[in-house]
């Protein structure tokens, strides 16, 4: 078995020592029900594990003596990541796609999609398509672009402003 490994070869039981990894003399015993069973040698707490079918798990190394508790210990550690956060958050970035001559009924609908994107947590990309003469007046554009985003009642952070891209204005919006 892999000493970085915990019981059974799985990964991230590097914190708790169990059953024959504990290899200090005396143990602080607790009982599955939370009783105190007092100072005892390391090795008549590995008979009590056995005898009752669960595990010696040191849940406190550093005290001295080290604390063990008995336990079945793959319960104890579904338990364990079941409380944990989640420390990754999934950011997505949604595209609203406009044209120039959007009418003023759709792009309000347009708005509120990119609200609620936005108070849901995900980053909003408005991309203005432009055909033809329209890309001559890109300035124009712009301008529509950026009072469009002024229009959103949620707090944004503009993470790149309007600007050219090809045949179309592109930018970012952040939640604030």
């Amino acid at each position: 078995m892999d000493p970085r490994r915990g019981r059974a070869g799985q990964p991230g039981n590097k914190r708790f020592r169990t059953n024959k990894q504990i290899r200090v003399p005396e143990i602080r015993l607790i009982s599955p029900d939370g009783e105190q069973l007092g100072v005892v040698p390391t090795d008549h707490g590995l008979r009590l594990a056995n005898k009752i079918g669960l595990d010696l798990v040191e849940v406190a190394p550093n005290s001295r003596p080290p604390v063990c508790r008995l336990l079945d210990f793959g319960k104890f550690l579904y338990e364990k990541n079941k409380k944990a956060p989640s420390k990754t958050k999934n950011v997505t970035t949604k595209t609203i796609k406009l044209r120039p001559k959007t009418d003023s009924h759709d792009l309000e609908t347009k708005l509120k999609h990119a609200t609620r994107f936005l108070k849901g947590g995900d980053r909003v990309r408005f991309v203005m398509r432009l055909r033809g003469r329209e890309k001559a007046y890109a300035s124009r554009w712009i301008q529509k672009l950026n009072e469009m985003i002024e229009m959103i009642p949620e707090k944004v952070n503009v993470t790149s402003r309007p600007k050219p891209d090809g045949g179309a204005i592109v930018c970012v919006c952040e939640p604030g």
